[in-house]
């Protein structure tokens, strides 16, 4: 239920705090003491949009906090949290909005919050009728939603809505890959073709890197060996040289020992040119090339330039080239396969939609009659003692995500009338009964906590309105209901009764809310009567009693 109502500079009201209670909670006072601030606020929590005249005049904001004490609704508000990305509650939930001059801002507990989620959560937790607002009466979805909590049904329309979900998303999967382009058998050639000469050249980066290294050699062969053979001579002289001047150290160092710090160097420096020179001599054998070899290499490399011409600028982008083309030529091989299992799956998928829309359909052609006679009931006491009251069905010409068939709410108010949707019928009077009635009927299987009446007995009086406050009463009974009503036979039923009165005080208007009883409750009924009088005074005492 709401436990906690907390609204500060919106409209006529500066700063309240309501603590509500459970039952039939009734609100009455004079017209424009402020009632509407109540409805007001809680559509202001529900997610609607608002209007920023609300801000209380000379004021920079305005908020509304509300407090929730969930119980058989936790689980699914729950889901809709987490599916939201918001923490889940353990069993309070504080919604909280915030209206500024140029924007606003919304919470669940604390979190931020976009205005769909707000009005996704909202629509869990309050169910809001005025007099013009029977939207989800009229929806076709909702009454089919109704039907489905009176049969008890949720089990088989959870087990629906995913079967429904794995047939869309196969059809999805399935047109997606029918809108992605055929390849021709031309293009399939071609790819095979490129695939095959690209693997036929068996390419590999490190291979590559020599073979283009001994190409240029090759190219060079005549002017490299030139250069390095005459550097080997001259250091084949130099070595000689230095063997000369080795031995004539020796003879130093046999004289003067103290030679050997200064020509310490000079057997590492005599052994390096000789390692220079005999690789030198090995470097001017490697670039005696066969002939039959030097064929060869020039034929690879004008097959890798070919490569290289037409699939990319190095033999990594080549080798990348095949790897595409390879997949596209394996994608288009398996297409028709690919084809064939998608429109499989579309089968299969269609098939499940199938057997758990009929199983839900059996639940609610089961209980569809009893629920149309039940809310008959209930409309007889509400005065439609004549009426008639049907559910129709319409089977659907594919599968819904709702079910196999849709549902119409039909009406005959008046004998000899013909039977209406509801959506047609135009009279607000008659909706607010009709709408109090489907809701008894459906009072057990209703998981929302607070129902919310806005003078929905504006249109009704004597013992109508008597039965009117009946009705609310019995599902007072079940749920939190607050009923805002200037009928007396309404408020007299309540459980909690709360006055709005409006001051003025220092040129400032404020609207305030306050619980009476006793004697304050009877003066305030026998004004709703016609006036404080010492008969209506006695009225007023004897349908309290009552």
């Amino acid at each position: 239920m709401l436990s906690v109502l907390k609204i500060k500079n919106l409209a006529l009201v500066d700063d309240l705090t309501w603590e509500l209670g459970s039952g039939l909670i009734g609100i009455t006072g004079q017209t424009g003491a402020g009632k509407s601030m109540i409805v007001g606020a809680l559509k202001l929590i529900l997610g609607e949009r608002a209007n920023h005249d609300l801000v209380r005049t000379g004021e920079s904001h305005c908020s509304v906090e509300a407090v929730f004490e969930l119980s058989n609704n936790l689980d699914q508000v729950n889901a809709l949290l987490e599916e939201s990305g918001l923490e889940p509650c353990e069993g309070n939930v504080l919604v909280v909005k915030r209206l500024f001059g140029n924007g606003n801002k919304q919470f669940i507990n604390c979190s931020p919050c976009t205005l769909s989620v707000l009005k996704a959560v909202g629509g869990l937790l309050v169910d809001l009728h005025g007099p013009h607002e029977h939207q989800s009466l009229l929806s076709r979805d909702r009454q089919l939603a109704m039907l489905d909590a009176y049969a008890r049904a949720g089990d088989e329309r959870e087990a629906y809505r995913k079967a429904f979900r794995g047939w869309q998303e196969a059809v999805f999967e399935l047109d997606q890959f029918q809108n992605t382009r055929d390849v021709s058998e031309q293009e399939i050639d071609l790819l095979r073709f490129q695939v095959e000469e690209i693997a036929a050249a068996e390419l590999n980066i490190d291979e590559v890197g020599e073979i283009e290294q001994r190409y240029r050699q090759s190219q060079n062969s005549s002017r490299l060996l030139e250069n390095a053979t005459q550097a080997v001579d001259l250091l084949c002289a130099a070595v000689a040289s230095l063997t000369n001047a080795q031995r004539c150290i020796r003879e130093l160092e046999k004289v003067d020992p103290g030679m050997s710090d200064r020509v310490a160097g000079f057997d590492s420096a005599r052994m390096e040119i000789e390692e220079l020179e005999n690789s030198l001599r090995d470097y001017t054998g490697d670039l005696e090339i066969d002939p039959a070899e030097l064929a060869r290499i020039e034929h690879r490399i004008d097959e890798i330039e070919t490569l290289k011409r037409k699939y990319g600028q190095t033999v990594e982008d080549v080798i990348t080239y095949e790897t595409n083309a390879r997949q596209r030529l394996d994608s288009a091989d398996g297409r028709e396969e690919e084809r064939e299992r998608l429109t499989t799956a579309v089968e299969a998928a269609l098939t499940r939609v199938q057997k758990a829309g009929r199983k839900l359909s059996r639940k609610r052609l089961k209980v569809a009659s009893e629920l149309a006679a039940d809310i008959a009931g209930h409309l007889d006491d509400l005065g439609f003692n004549q009426s008639v009251f049907e559910i129709t069905f319409d089977e659907l010409a594919e599968p819904g995500p709702r079910g196999l068939e849709a549902v119409d709410f039909l009406f005959g108010p008046n004998p000899g009338e013909p039977l209406k949707p509801l959506r047609v019928i135009a009279s607000s009077g008659e909706m607010s009964r009709v709408m109090l009635a489907v809701k008894s009927a459906l009072a057990d299987q209703d998981q929302i906590p607070l129902m919310v009446f806005d003078e929905i007995d504006a249109n009704v009086g004597g013992e109508i309105a008597g039965a009117v406050g009946r009705k609310m009463a019995f599902l007072g009974a079940q749920h939190q209901v607050i009923a805002i009503t200037h009928m007396p036979q309404v408020a007299a039923l309540a459980h909690r009764h709360f006055l709005v009165t409006k001051e003025v005080e220092n040129q400032v208007t404020n609207s305030r809310l306050e619980k009476i009883s006793g004697d304050k409750r009877t003066e305030e009924l026998a004004r709703m009567l016609g006036g404080v009088a010492p008969e209506t005074l006695a009225l007023a005492g004897k349908m309290m009693a009552a």
